[in-house]
């Protein structure tokens, strides 16, 4: 009889000594990391209600709302950036879980559309040898006997920026690169010229 109100007073104590440091007390914030936002127009949702609109080349973010320590989190997409083709583009892992301490492990990985590359080639004349690249794509060219001869290289995520160059020239030719440079658009580029003379 007389250990019952010890134990409540322990435990009521226990309880104001949480609540002093702080567990309880719902301040829990939820957030991570995003990977491939070029562009405004990501919105990530949480628990689905509230929102947060990730900015232009954001690597990391939290909601402002912080949740109940304890409570679940779920991390959704609500929205892409217009250089994402739908929502199932923007994977959100580990996105859901308990908020026992703050979140930092949620990853949002958003897939850019790409767009191709391409041009033709004058002047080959069944030169072998002819090597192109752009950045790490590296295209040596077959000659098919046609003059232009059409070529292509990788296709080029949106809004990142290409240049084609001659790595070798062909036997007994020698080849300049036109319209060479840019920043992929919202649509195919097909204006480059390789010349050969």
């Amino acid at each position: 009889m007389i250990r019952s109100p010890l134990r409540a007073g322990i435990a009521l104590a226990c309880a104001l000594s949480l609540s002093a440091c702080g567990g309880g007390d719902g301040d829990v914030y939820v957030g991570g990391t995003v990977l491939g936002v070029t562009k405004a127009g990501l919105v990530l949702t949480n628990n689905g209600g509230d929102d947060l609109a990730v900015p232009a080349g954001a690597v990391e973010f939290f909601f402002n709302t912080r949740v109940e320590t304890d409570a679940g989190y779920d991390v959704k997409v609500k929205a892409v950036p217009p250089n994402v083709d739908g929502i199932e583009n923007c994977v959100v892992s580990r996105g859901s879980g308990r908020a026992v301490f703050t979140i930092t492990s949620v990853r949002v990985t958003c897939q850019i559309r790409t767009h191709a590359l391409t041009g033709n080639i004058i002047g080959l004349n069944g030169a072998t040898g002819l090597v192109l690249v752009n950045g790490t794509d590296r295209q040596t060219i077959t000659p098919t006997g046609t003059d232009p001869q059409a070529f292509s290289m990788a296709p080029v995520t949106e809004d990142l920026p290409y240049g084609v160059t001659v790595l070798a020239q062909p036997a007994g030719r020698q080849c300049t690169v036109e319209n060479a440079t840019g920043t992929m658009g919202a649509s195919d580029i097909g204006n480059v010229i390789v010349r050969c003379a």
